[in-house]
């Protein structure tokens, strides 16, 4: 009789969890994707609480994977298309000014865009927001005769935790669904301590992560020849997440003959993508769309040291 209540209980508990209230936000997309949450998706975040939305646009407690699509008009289409991934430190979304503006400027490029408001970590579950990311790629690829794109070309983008999330991407999916390129602002890259965004690392991984765990999901160590051509960009003065961890990434990414640049503008500290109030923000538009100009270019192949 004990195990039948046990069993009772947590077949409660799921059901419970599955049916957790999320949370609308205004925006400006074309469409919005309920793609699925975690009763539906392979892996779940565990997540007990409902989905929170404050007043600067941050979700908190995310349970389902909701995409925002941006279309590019017919007359500015490229044929390119990006999945934009907020930051928050794992610990939330900030859709509006990394996710839904990001989303805008994209448009206005040509280039159609995919927001994910993705399933958080929740202290250990790393595999459920690369999941939501990688279902994002696959759903573009899989509409793109519908949205005027070429498969070949969808990348990513992503800042500060959605940097993090955006390179774990790149470096973490078969080489033949890896995105076309990479697209990173100032990305937490290194759980190394003083180098990073600690909590970045303890939401992803939990409390109990070890050593070994943390320098696996560094990323300047899972970089490899089929890494896609990369761009970074952020602040010299970035407090939150040093300039080096881009700079290891970096190195990483010339090593093994990977197509990448970065830019590290004078001040602006962490936070300022999407924002027009950041002062170089004509600048790293410029620098951002030039770059871009230039994925048809062959890579120049470096030899592995």
């Amino acid at each position: 009789m004990k195990r039948i209540f046990t069993l009772f209980a947590l077949a409660a508990m799921t059901l419970s969890a599955s049916a957790q209230k999320t949370i609308d936000i205004d925006n400006n997309a074309d469409e919005v994707i309920r793609y699925w949450n975690n009763r539906t998706a392979p892996h779940s975040n565990e997540e007990s609480k409902d989905e929170a939305l404050n007043q600067s646009g941050h979700f908190t407690h995310t349970s389902e994977t909701v995409f925002y699509l941006f279309k590019a008009d017919k007359a500015k289409a490229t044929g390119r298309a990006v999945v934009v991934l907020p930051g928050g430190g794992y610990s939330k979304v900030c859709i509006r000014h990394e996710g839904f503006a990001m989303a805008e400027w994209f448009k206005s490029q040509g280039i159609t865009a995919l927001v994910v408001k993705y399933r958080l970590p929740n202290l250990g579950h790393q595999e459920v927001p690369l999941e939501d990311a990688q279902a994002a790629l696959k759903y573009l690829r899989k509409h793109a005769g519908k949205l005027g794109i070429d498969p070949a070309k969808v990348g990513i983008c992503g800042g500060s935790a959605g940097g993090h999330l955006a390179a774990y991407t790149s470096n973490f999916t078969a080489d033949k669904e890896k995105p076309a390129f990479s697209i990173l602002f100032y990305p937490v890259i290194t759980g190394t301590t003083w180098h990073t965004h600690q909590n970045t690392f303890r939401y992803l991984l939990g409390d109990d992560r070890t050593p070994a765990e943390q320098e696996y999901y560094s990323l300047e160590n899972r970089v490899s020849e089929t890494t896609p051509p990369t761009i970074l960009l952020l602040s010299d003065d970035d407090r939150v997440v040093p300039p080096i961890s881009s700079i290891l990434y970096y190195k990483a990414l010339k090593r093994y003959g990977v197509k990448a640049t970065m830019h590290i503008y004078p001040s602006g500290g962490h936070g300022w993508a999407g924002k027009e109030t950041f002062r170089y923000c004509a600048d790293w538009q410029r620098d951002l769309s030039e770059w871009i100009a230039t994925l048809d270019q062959p890579a120049k192949n470096a030899k592995k040291k």
